[in-house]
């Protein structure tokens, strides 16, 4: 049994559909749920499901990263996790942190990757005239959304969409896809999957 720890930034949508998933004959327990907003609402979710909570105020650290992480890494190492995913967390992670995971470490992100790495994706999706929008789940690498790309699903981009309109349709898939991706990955297929 794979043992999986979750970082979160807000609500933990994606941290929930994880954790909802991970019961029966699926591969992996979550073992624990943190984040670097004390306040995220998505640690009372976690904690109602049963899962360990932690959190690490990344606001107390500025500018220092390095000590900000060696901070969240002690709850993180303490669950000593398999896989770590990353839901919603919205911190850029360092290289030396990535490495620590390095092959073990996946995210979600709300665009067609290679396609709109960073913030604002929908926005940029309507301003280029996409025809399709969508969502990437990749391992985490040193470069920013550049990881090997383990699932892809896409949505239409309709005519009258908003940021918003388009960014809840493509939610629905990311509630899909990461479970997917994770139940496969945690029993050791690491091949593609496109919904």
């Amino acid at each position: 049994m794979k043992r999986v720890a979750i970082l979160i930034s807000g609500g933990g949508s994606n941290m929930v559909k994880l954790v909802q998933d991970m019961v029966g004959d699926h591969p992996a327990r979550a073992v624990l749920v943190a984040s670097n907003d004390p306040a995220a609402k998505g640690l009372a979710r976690a904690a109602e499901m049963g899962v360990a909570v932690a959190s690490v105020d990344h606001r107390g650290f500025g500018k220092d990263r390095v000590a900000f992480e060696a901070a969240l890494l002690e709850p993180i190492l303490a669950a000593k996790p398999d896989i770590l995913c990353l839901a919603g967390f919205m911190r850029v992670l360092t290289p030396a942190f990535v490495r620590r995971f390095e092959g073990r470490m996946l995210n979600i992100h709300p665009s067609l990757l290679p396609k709109y790495p960073g913030l604002h994706t929908h926005a940029r999706a309507l301003a280029a005239g996409d025809a399709e929008a969508g969502c990437t789940v990749h391992e985490v690498t040193a470069v920013l959304d550049d990881g090997p790309i383990l699932g892809q699903a896409r949505v239409p981009v309709l005519p009258g969409d908003d940021e918003a309109a388009l960014a809840a349709r493509v939610l629905v898939q990311e509630h899909r896809l990461y479970p997917a991706v994770l139940r496969r990955y945690a029993a050791g297929l690491h091949e593609r999957l496109d919904l």
